[in-house]
């Protein structure tokens, strides 16, 4: 058998391997790691990796993960969606979180708002505008 041919039956090998194992489950596919609210469509919006935001982000979720203690008593509370900008759920379905801005002499501007589901929503503008965070990157 030429080196050729055995290129081609090694190629041709793999290709099944490969095939066979992706069929049957053994190389997981890739993960989705946002979450769809339970009511609404959060594909529309822009997918950021927590790892990517300002690092007081990460030490406010890491709070929510613990369930406090939170610097501020508006922490936790319902956020209304007055915006509009989230998907449409029920009243109490989002709660906000406070992200400290360094310098700020008040809350400042930014937060992540949680829903009921899991998702993660951060706001750099005081909800202005919305991205959907991947809590695990």
């Amino acid at each position: 058998m030429t080196n050729i041919a055995k290129s081609r039956v090694a190629g041709v090998l793999l290709a099944f391997v490969l095939t066979l194992f992706t069929g049957l489950g053994l190389v997981a596919p890739a993960q989705a790691t946002t979450l769809a609210a339970e009511c609404g469509d959060t594909s529309g919006f822009t997918v950021v990796a927590l790892s990517s935001l300002p690092a007081e982000a990460t030490d406010t979720y890491e709070l929510i993960q613990q369930g406090g203690p939170y610097p501020y008593e508006q922490d936790g509370t319902v956020f209304g969606n007055r915006e509009g900008l989230l998907p449409a759920c029920a009243s109490g379905y989002y709660h906000e979180y406070t992200v400290e801005t360094p310098g700020s002499d008040d809350r400042g501007a930014r937060r992540i708002v949680t829903g009921s589901a899991g998702e993660y929503f951060y706001t750099a503008d005081h909800y202005a505008s919305f991205d959907l965070v991947d809590v695990n990157s």
